[in-house]
Parts: C-alpha cells; structure tokens; sequence
C-alpha cells in the first residue's frame, strides 16, 4: 500500500470508533432521561438525515478540496454535535448533527482510495477499511458499553477540573464527553494525510446546478450494469445493517433480559464476524468476480428471521458471529466495485456520495419504518422478521436483475468486467 494508507485507516478507525461509543451513550442517555423507546430507535434514521439532504453537496465540496481538510472539518462538526448533547439540546437534533459531521466526511473517506491506489488494490483497501471500520465498531459499542457502565461511569464523574464546572453529571455525559477526545485524536491524523496528485473539481456555487449534477450522477451509477448491482445490493446491506444495531440492542433486553452494557457486547459479536468475513473476502475476492456474493445476502435474510428462535447466549454468540461473517463476506467486493465503476464514471467524491445518499435512504427509511412500529407496540421480534423478509427477497431480486443484465446486456457486461480486471488507473 502506497505512503499515506495507513494515516487514513488510523484517522478512520478513531473517528468510527468514536461514532459507535457516542451511539450506545446516546440511547442510555435517552433511556435514562426517561425518552419512550421509539425516541431511541429514531437516533439511527436521525443520524441518517444530513447523509440524504446533503447529498448533492458533499461530493462536490469532498472533490473540490484535499480530502484530508475535508476529514478535519468534519470531525470537528462531529464534536459540535457532542458538545450540544452535553449542553441541553435534544439529544436526536443533536445526534443529527454528529450525522451531519460524518455525512460530510464519507466521501473523502472512500474517495481518496481511488485517488490513492489503483483498481487491483481497490478489493484489499477495501478489506481493510471494512475490517478496521468493523473493528472500530466492535470496539466502540463495547467502550461505550463500559462508558455507561456501573465499573468506569463513577471514575469518570468524579474527576474534578479545577475552576471549570463541567455541568457533567449523569453517567451517559460522562461517556459523550470522553468520547470527544477520540474525535480530536481522528482530527489530528487528519491533518497528517497526504495530498494526492488528483485534480480538484470546483464546487460552484449555483445550489441547482449541484442537484443537477448530483441526479445526473446518480442517473449514471442507476444506469451503468454493473453500478446498479453493486449500488443496489451495498444500499440494501447497509440499509439493514444501520439499524440491525439498535435491533440487536433491543432483542438483546426482550430475549435475553440484557442491559444496555451488556448487549452492546453482542452488537460487538456481530461486528467481529464482520470483520472476519470482510478480511477473508479482502484476500480471497476478485474485483470482476464480484457478483458472486449475491447468495449470501439472501442467505443473511434468513437467518436474521432465526434469531426469533434464540434465547441462549451461548447460542446467540456464535449465531450473530456467523450472521456478520457474511455480511462482511458480502459488502467488500461489492463496495470495491461499486467504487471502481463510480470513479471511471464520475469522480471519487461524487460517486461516493451518490452511494452514501442511496444507502443512507435505505437506513433513514428502514429506521423510521422501524421506529413507527415501536411506536405502535411492535415488538423486536416482529421487526426482526420483517427486516429478514426484505433482505432475503430483494436480495434474490437483485441475483434475478444481475442475471437478467448478463443475458440482454451480455456485451456491455463483459465490456465493463474487462476494464474491471485490466484498469490501471
């Protein structure tokens, strides 16, 4: 990997790491304020919000300026929304806000590994973006588990700042204001993240003609016969898996009568077989090969409906190990591609963002179709089923699509493959 990989993962391991404590502080926050529980459910479509409204923005602004600025701003934002939950604001408007920060900064994360390696690297970056990502995850719900927790919660409220009155003094605050640190840590590997010889796109300034670009954008990846797999089945994976964390979260205290500390630790299982599949697919996948995880999105949806029939951790463990293992199996290669056709077609950032703004509908839509059911007295155990319904479904929907597109558009597809095994770049 070229010089400058390795800023990038450690820039992304703290920033993501901070983001998953900061979501199991924000629900114990709400659970502790004594918020419904529809309010905690509605933290994962809230945090979604600014990836669909900005859209047609942070492409253009992660293409227009060095991606690690782009980086640096964002953490910052990030720590705006952490210091507004400190500070009284509405702990969804405020979780919204850290949404905004890592809206902005997704495009220039992903968008410097096309700038920086070439196609045939693409697949293992993406392993370890993905593994890291993962392993940042599995270690922030954990962190933020523990944050929370009656072992570090009271150390942490009783440290005393001379003069400063910190107004901190509930567990779930002590948790948030330790977490902004992580963001600072990621803001300083920011500003050590090389420039690289891609050209900048200026943004421009007419808001319409942005929107246009970004439907034109999207228009090409919908249109392109690989894009649109690879775009359709990343969006439903993530869709899915946004909100599979709260799920797990609350399946976790109706099946096994967990707390939030300890069922983060299983949202950290999942996470783990995650990882796992993603660093196998890193190493065993072709870009041009691809495709053929399809299977294993459908089979996921399955076994999603299977965690109904689990009330034994020690059978829970190794099922939700399994579960994530093929997630991770399933997203690299696609993700990989994905990226590949959106930078021949568009440019890193906007490509990225076309991508974001897909997936992070599928979670603002998924979360808020979720959180009207809680409100209405569904259980996780009816969500849970639901959720494994339209992932087996759509995914066979997509198998039958990607099909469909090798027997009519053989040409093209074969065309577009080539360039996948062969591209320089």
């Amino acid at each position: 990997m070229k010089k400058g990989f390795s800023t990038i993962m450690s820039a992304q391991f703290f920033s993501s790491l901070a983001d998953n404590a900061l979501f199991v502080a924000a629900v114990e926050l709400l659970r502790t304020g004594g918020a419904p529980e529809w309010q905690r459910a509605a933290l994962v479509p809230m945090f979604a919000f600014f990836y669909v409204v900005l859209a047609p923005f942070v492409g253009a602004f992660a293409d227009s300026i060095p991606k690690g600025r782009v980086m640096f701003v964002s953490n910052t934002i990030k720590v705006v929304g952490c210091l507004m939950m400190l500070f009284g604001t509405h702990p969804l408007m405020s979780y919204a806000i850290v949404g905004l920060g890592a809206a902005a900064y997704s495009p220039a994360k992903y968008g410097i590994l096309t700038e920086l390696l070439p196609p045939s690297q693409l697949v293992k970056a993406n392993g370890w973006i993905e593994g890291l990502t993962i392993g940042s995850i599995i270690l922030g719900v954990l962190l933020g588990g523990q944050l929370v927790g009656a072992h570090i919660a009271p150390t942490l409220l009783a440290l005393e700042f001379p003069i400063i009155d910190t107004g901190v003094d509930t567990a779930p605050e002590a948790a948030i204001a330790a977490i902004v640190t992580l963001y600072v840590v990621a803001a300083a590997f920011n500003l050590y993240i090389p420039r690289t010889s891609a050209a900048l796109q200026p943004m421009g300034r007419d808001v319409l003609h942005l929107v246009r670009d970004f439907r034109q954008c999207n228009s090409r990846l919908w249109g392109d016969k690989l894009g649109q797999i690879s775009l359709a089945t990343t969006t439903l994976f993530w869709g899915v898996s946004g909100n599979l964390r709260y799920i797990v979260l609350a399946w976790a205290a109706a099946a096994l009568g967990y707390s939030t500390t300890q069922a983060s630790s299983l949202v950290g299982v999942v996470a783990i077989g995650t990882a796992v599949g993603a660093v196998v697919a890193s190493v065993t996948m072709r870009l041009d090969r691809a495709t053929a995880v399809i299977p294993m999105g459908i089979a996921m949806g399955l076994l999603v409906i299977l965690m109904n029939f689990i009330s034994n951790v020690w059978v829970a463990a190794p099922f939700l190990l399994a579960l994530g293992a093929l997630g991770g199996f399933l997203v690299v290669p696609m993700n990989a591609l994905l990226q590949h056709r959106g930078h021949n077609l568009m440019g890193a950032g906007r490509s990225i963002a076309v991508q974001n703004f897909n997936e992070q509908a599928c979670i603002l839509g998924l979360g808020a179709f979720y959180t009207a059911m809680t409100k209405f007295g569904m259980s996780a155990f009816g969500a849970i089923t639901i959720f494994g319904i339209v992932v087996a479904g759509t995914m066979w929907l997509i198998g039958r699509w990607h099909r469909d597109n090798c027997v009519r558009h053989r040409d093209e597809v074969e065309r577009l493959l080539t360039i996948a095994r062969s591209d320089p770049h």
